[in-house]
C-alpha cells in the first residue's frame, strides 16, 4: 500500500514508520520535514499536499498540538491551537482526503489517554481527544467507496516519559513500539469507527 504518513520524525511517527516501512511505501509528510511539506492548521497546506502525493491507500496521522495549562488560566486562543491542529487538522485530513483514498483505504488518527484518564492542566487535550473519537465512530457510517476511519488512543509513551512525566505521575508508560501497532492494525485490517486504545 501507498501510505501517507504525517508526523513521521516524532516519537510516535518514527516507531509507526519503522513498523510499517517494510511492507508498505511510505510517503513522509510534515510542517517543515518529510517528503512533502504539510501544515495541520492550513486547508490549503492539505490539498496541496494530497495533490503532490496522489492516490494513496491510506493515511496515517501522528502529529498535533494542544495547549497543557492550567483550566483558570486557559483563554480562547489557547483552546483554539488545540482545535484548529490536532482535532481540526486530523478532521481536515479525512474531509479533504476522501477523493485522494483509494476505495477501501484508511484514515488513523492520533488520540490519547486523556480523553478518559485526565490529568491537571490536560483539558484541552481531553476536549480535543474525545472530540476525536466521537468524529471517528460518526464519520465512519457515512464515509462511501469503503473508506475506513479510527483513532489510535496511546497512553504516555515511554520514550517521551522524560519530558511529560510530571504530567503523567502514576501513568504506566506505552513503548513506541508497542504503540505502532495499532496504526498497523487500522491500516492493515479492516475495521473503521473504532479507538484502539494502547495503555
Amino acid at each position: 500500500m501507498k501510505v501517507l504518513l504525517i508526523g513521521a520524525t516524532g516519537v510516535i511517527g518514527r516507531a509507526v514508520a519503522e513498523e510499517l516501512a517494510g511492507r508498505h511505501e511510505l510517503v513522509t509528510a510534515g510542517r517543515s520535514s518529510g517528503d512533502v511539506r504539510l501544515d495541520l492548521t492550513d486547508a490549503d497546506s492539505i490539498r496541496a499536499a494530497y495533490a503532490e502525493v496522489g492516490s494513496l491507500d491510506a493515511v496515517v496521522c501522528a502529529a498535533g498540538s494542544v495547549t497543557f495549562k492550567p483550566l483558570a488560566q486557559m483563554t480562547v486562543t489557547d483552546f483554539d491551537v488545540g482545535l484548529r491542529d490536532k482535532l481540526m487538522g486530523q478532521v481536515n485530513l479525512v474531509l479533504l482526503g476522501r477523493q485522494c483514498v483509494n476505495a477501501g483505504g484508511s484514515f488513523t488518527l492520533t488520540g490519547g489517554v486523556l480523553d478518559r484518564d485526565p490529568i491537571v492542566e490536560g483539558t484541552s487535550a481531553s476536549m480535543v481527544n474525545g472530540a476525536l473519537n466521537a468524529f471517528a465512530l460518526a464519520a465512519s457510517i457515512e464515509l462511501e467507496r469503503g473508506l475506513r476511519v479510527n483513532v489510535v488512543s496511546p497512553g504516555v509513551i515511554t520514550e517521551a516519559l522524560e519530558a511529560y512525566a510530571p504530567y503523567f505521575r502514576g501513568f504506566e508508560p506505552v513503548p513506541a513500539a508497542r504503540a505502532a501497532l495499532a496504526y498497523a492494525k487500522s491500516v492493515e485490517g479492516r475495521r473503521t469507527g473504532q479507538v484502539f486504545r494502547v495503555a
